[in-house]
């Protein structure tokens, strides 16, 4: 029986699949989440790209606005209860590796970990951006930076 602490981490895990599906993030964040619910063993890790996949292709087929919310819901919901049979079947130190593995997909899902990448941005002229947490911005226009 999970208590509430797992049960709101796999939770977030299903929301942090739905929420990078589709995004600049996916392709690694597959490979991360794969990785976590294979706990090393290759076959389990193909499975969960296999679904991982079956899931982003779902939700970009999404027609309109109303169905793809539907589609979020019922894929994050899936997902809560893959994390959650995942957790209740581990013992208490594969847990907590896994709540921490869970909290860090969230964090990378929500653009909170990027790894200092920018995508799909144009810039013309002068600009200015920021990225990562706790980041420092200096700006300096013109031809003295």
């Amino acid at each position: 029986m999970l208590d509430e602490v797992m049960t709101a981490a796999a939770a977030a895990g299903g929301v942090a699949v739905v929420e990078a599906a589709g995004s600049d993030l996916w392709v690694s964040f597959r490979t991360r989440c794969a990785r976590l619910i294979g706990r090393g063993d290759p076959d389990r890790e193909d499975g969960a790209l296999e679904r991982l996949d079956r899931t982003a292709a779902a939700l970009a087929a999404s027609a309109d606005e109303e169905e793809r919310e539907r589609q979020r819901e019922t894929q994050a919901e899936s997902w809560r209860a893959e994390f959650a049979a995942l957790l209740d079947s581990l013992a208490a130190a594969e847990r907590e590796e896994l709540m921490t593995g869970l909290d860090a997909l969230r964090a990378r899902s929500g653009g909170e970990e990027t790894g200092g990448a920018v995508s799909g941005n144009t810039f013309h002229g002068p600009v200015a951006f920021q990225t990562g947490a706790h980041s420092t911005q200096e700006i300096r226009f013109g031809t003295a930076g």
